[in-house]
């Protein structure tokens, strides 16, 4: 494992005053490794689940040739190339079911969507070109190609292929994929734990009586929201004052029993209270300034307990810089640990509906509220007052604008990336 100075050392650039976007996300992709305790789990409870092996089916899927619809099944050979084709209906299968009978030139059978087509057929004609005169069938001419409306054979998957890789995400669709393969359990990573609290005097937990000069604490409950959206176990440690016996115990006990620890508050320079000394005592800790807005101090590192090692982030206080810290770099970094594999989402391209001002040498995360303008565009706009404890609006927008390190200002109709909340905040 390598330590956070030979880390610092071999990112070009290095400044831990003066950190870009792109160089935390470097420096993190190195700092943390994903889990490796794995464990087996049935479907229903593989859920946004990791794999922590690929899936090899171990069945053609489909296993047999079938229709794709409802329809009549015939050879290909039989289709008249210069009238309509005429055939005769010998029989009826039904999903389900396999025909056992003979089927020859000239002769169709019925056919539902789903079952195995019967051995020399290889066209289905869908049921609604169909003219019927009892048991005979007309088929117009150029509805239907030799080989049309057939599922073959594996055509989804055959037998000895990876279904799905170590280190994906297990969603709806990857849990049918699995059950298709007649798989009952799968191997997963364990889920990763992870540990927070709040830090400072100021600071009052939901039930106390609200005194001048204290706020109360909303951060525990977004970041609450947001590890459980992400799918880690989460250890809520509450509040913790800040004198250096409480934030000792509160560290340790993280170390001990978490494998990433998060904190809220602390970690600005100048700030007089005991969590960075208590940081730099407990592990190996770098505390960043990073040129974002908002959302600029930064701790990260490693604690340690006795033989237990947790990651740490220790994010600033405000409750925007707080979501938007997470989204930028701890989620990415926390998703890397539970063993995901496979780039973030990419970011959507929307045009502004207002100017926005921006200084070249800092990376901006301004709220958005992204929606489709008359003409199918995407268009986005920000959400008004933009400081960093306005927590509303958050709540407000459906993704943030991130106005990238170089970008300058922001003309109406200009495109603008944005990171969109859906099934994140």
């Amino acid at each position: 494992m390598k330590s956070l100075d030979q880390i610092a050392a071999a990112l070009q650039g290095y400044d831990p005053q003066a950190l870009s976007v792109q160089a935390v996300n470097a420096f993190l992709r190195e700092m943390v490794e994903p889990v490796r305790d794995t464990e087996t789990v049935g479907v229903f409870a593989a859920l946004d689940r990791v794999l922590a092996e690929d899936l090899i089916s171990p069945i053609d899927v489909p296993p047999h040739d079938n229709s794709a619809m409802d329809g009549y099944a015939l050879s290909g050979h039989d289709l008249a190339t210069d009238g309509p084709t005429h055939c005769r209906v010998v029989g009826t299968v039904h999903a389900g079911q396999t025909w056992n009978g003979a089927v020859g030139p000239g002769e169709c059978i019925k056919i539902m969507t789903g079952a195995v087509m019967p051995p020399g057929l290889d066209t289905v004609v869908p049921v609604e070109f169909i003219e019927t005169a009892g048991e005979t069938v007309r088929i117009p001419p150029g509805v239907v190609r030799p080989g049309d409306n057939r599922r073959l054979r594996g055509e989804d998957l055959t037998r000895g292929r990876a279904a799905l890789q170590r280190g994906d995400r297990l969603g709806p669709a990857a849990l049918g994929l699995v059950a298709s393969l007649g798989v009952a359990q799968v191997r997963v990573f364990r889920r990763l734990q992870v540990a927070y609290f709040s830090t400072g005097d100021e600071i009052l937990s939901l039930g106390e009586p609200l005194r001048q000069g204290a706020v109360y604490d909303s951060n525990r409950y977004t970041v609450f929201g947001l590890l459980s959206r992400l799918g880690v176990e989460v250890l809520d440690l509450g509040v913790v004052k800040d004198d250096p016996a409480s934030l000792e115990a509160a560290f340790r006990q993280a170390a001990r029993q978490a494998d990433a620890v998060i904190t809220s508050g602390g970690v600005s320079m100048g700030e007089a209270d005991h969590t960075k000394a208590m940081m730099k005592r407990l592990g190996e800790v770098a505390f960043w300034r990073i040129a974002m807005r908002p959302g600029r101090p930064m701790a990260v590192g490693r604690l340690r307990d006795h033989d237990r090692q947790a990651v740490l982030f220790g994010l600033p206080g405000n409750p925007v810089a707080v979501m938007v810290t997470f989204l930028a770099f701890v989620r990415p970094a926390l998703q890397r640990m539970m063993g995901l594999r496979g780039p973030q989402p990419p970011l959507l391209r929307a045009h502004s509906l207002e100017p926005i001002r921006k200084k070249p040498g800092r990376t901006e995360y301004q709220r958005g509220i992204v929606s489709t303008d008359a003409e199918g565009r995407l268009v986005v706009r920000t959400t008004g007052h933009q400081g960093s404890g306005v927590l509303r609006s958050m709540v407000e927008a459906n993704g943030l604008i991130v106005l990238h390190h170089a970008q300058g200002n922001v003309a109406p109709g200009d495109e603008v990336d944005v990171m969109m909340f859906d099934g994140v905040v």
